[in-house]
C-alpha cells in the first residue's frame, strides 16, 4: 500500500492539533476555538508549564471532551497549570468534567484567587512557554494570539503581579465535616 493512499481517519495516524491562531480575533467562536486549540497543542509542543487567568471563567470551553482530553495528553510529571481568577464558582458550576481533570491532576495544578479585583480586572489570559493568547474585551470577546517574546514578558510580569495578589483557592477536594 502507498502511504500517500492512507486515509486520515486511519485510526493509528494521530491526528495533528490545529495550528495555534497569531494576531487579532474576535467572536466567541474565534475565544473557544483558540482555546481548543491551545489544549490541543500542549501536549504536542511539550509546554512546560501553562497559566489561565480570567475573572470566572464564563465562556471559556473548558469543560469540553476535547480540551480536557488535550490536558490528559499534556499532564505528566515537571509539568505544571496555574490557575488565577477573581472567583472559580462560576468554574465549578459549569465545569464539571475540568473540575474532576483538576482533582486527578492536583499535584500539577495550583489555583489563586483573588477576590479583592473588580470584575473584568484580572486579564483573560492563556499564557505558555511559547505562545500567548490575551481576551482583550470579555464583553465583545476582542483577543490577541502572538508568539513574541515580549508579549509572552509583558504578560508574565502581569499575572506574576496577580498571583501575587491572590491567595489559594479552588482546592481539588473539599472536606466536610
Amino acid at each position: 500500500m502507498n502511504p500517500d493512499d492512507a486515509s486520515p481517519a486511519t485510526p493509528d495516524i494521530p491526528e495533528a492539533p490545529a495550528a495555534l491562531p497569531e494576531g487579532r480575533l474576535v467572536g466567541r467562536v474565534a475565544f473557544g476555538d483558540a482555546v481548543r486549540a491551545a489544549m490541543a497543542a500542549a501536549a504536542a509542543e511539550g509546554w512546560s508549564g501553562i497559566v489561565l487567568a480570567d475573572d470566572n471563567f464564563d465562556g471559556w470551553p473548558l469543560g469540553e471532551r476535547a480540551v480536557v482530553e488535550g490536558l490528559n495528553a499534556w499532564a505528566r510529571q515537571g509539568r505544571r497549570l496555574r490557575l488565577l481568577a477573581r472567583d472559580f464558582t462560576l468554574l465549578r458550576q459549569q465545569h464539571p468534567r475540568f473540575v474532576q481533570w483538576r482533582t486527578t491532576w492536583s499535584h500539577l495544578v495550583e489555583a489563586h484567587g483573588v477576590p479583592q479585583a473588580s470584575p473584568h480586572e484580572i486579564p483573560g489570559v492563556i499564557w505558555t512557554p511559547t505562545w500567548t493568547l490575551e481576551r482583550l474585551d470579555p464583553v465583545r470577546c476582542t483577543l490577541v494570539a502572538e508568539r513574541s517574546a515580549e508579549r509572552r514578558v509583558a504578560l508574565a510580569e502581569r499575572l506574576d503581579d496577580w498571583w501575587a495578589k491572590g491567595r489559594p483557592a479552588f482546592a481539588a477536594t473539599t472536606l466536610g465535616l
